[in-house]
């Protein structure tokens, strides 16, 4: 059934980062795609049309909050559920909230955690396809155990 598992982009400059998310998402089920920064992240999502966008903060040529902001901006991703996985600042993670970003995940990260987030955001956009969260309403860090 289509959208049963749905589809991630996965948007991280290190490439095992990547691997590492796409690996865990695809064993659940998740088709992923990934890009290796912002700019190859808007050349490609509307092609790969993703339920799910998942960003690291710092990449080169163009960063996580630039690359939300952007989503944000546009009228065929504005409602794309956004999630930065990051070791986020304090004002790293405020200027996402005010963009709109809806969830945050803290490197180093568990998988299970991971699996989770990617979860809740596509039932959210599933059930909020109308508009995209509110600026304030991000969910707070996930951050690392132990």
């Amino acid at each position: 059934m289509p959208g049963l598992s749905g589809r991630v982009l996965v948007v991280d400059d290190n490439k095992v980062i990547r691997q590492l998310i796409r690996v865990n998402l695809e064993l659940e089920g998740f088709e992923v795609v990934t890009a290796a920064d912002g700019a190859e992240c808007l050349e490609i999502v509307h092609q790969v049309r993703p339920d799910v966008i998942t960003l690291d903060i710092v990449m080169p040529r163009l960063d996580g909050l630039h690359t939300a902001s952007r989503l944000r901006a546009d009228a065929r991703t504005c409602h794309v559920p956004v999630a930065i996985i990051s070791a986020c600042t304090q004002y790293e993670m405020d200027s996402g909230k005010a963009l709109g970003v809806d969830a945050f995940l803290a490197k180093p990260f568990e998988p299970a955690d991971l699996v989770e987030l990617v979860r809740r955001l596509m039932r959210q956009g599933a059930a909020g396809a109308t508009g995209a969260a509110a600026p304030g309403d991000a969910e707070p860090v996930v951050g690392p155990t132990g």
